[in-house]
């Protein structure tokens, strides 16, 4: 298996954005271009892109969850 680090997380991103989007539109009542487009605006997103923080490691909903309440 691939070690994931800053190089290649980049691969990693589209797929968790995607689950992470599909809960905001649900939630939200909106589409999921603007849910898209919400999650790449939010706070989440350069803290996700960061690999130091292994937030990658997070699945959908506790990113969403940090999304709307972020704990930094």
């Amino acid at each position: 298996m691939t070690e994931i680090n800053k190089d290649n997380l980049y691969l990693l991103l589209p797929g968790i954005i995607a689950g992470v989007a599909r809960i905001y539109a649900e939630e939200n009542g909106c589409g999921n271009i603007e849910a898209v487009r919400r999650v790449y605006s939010s706070g989440l997103y350069p803290r996700l892109a960061d690999e130091s923080t292994k937030l990658w490691h997070l699945g959908p909903v506790a990113l969403y969850e940090e999304m709307i309440n972020p704990s930094v």
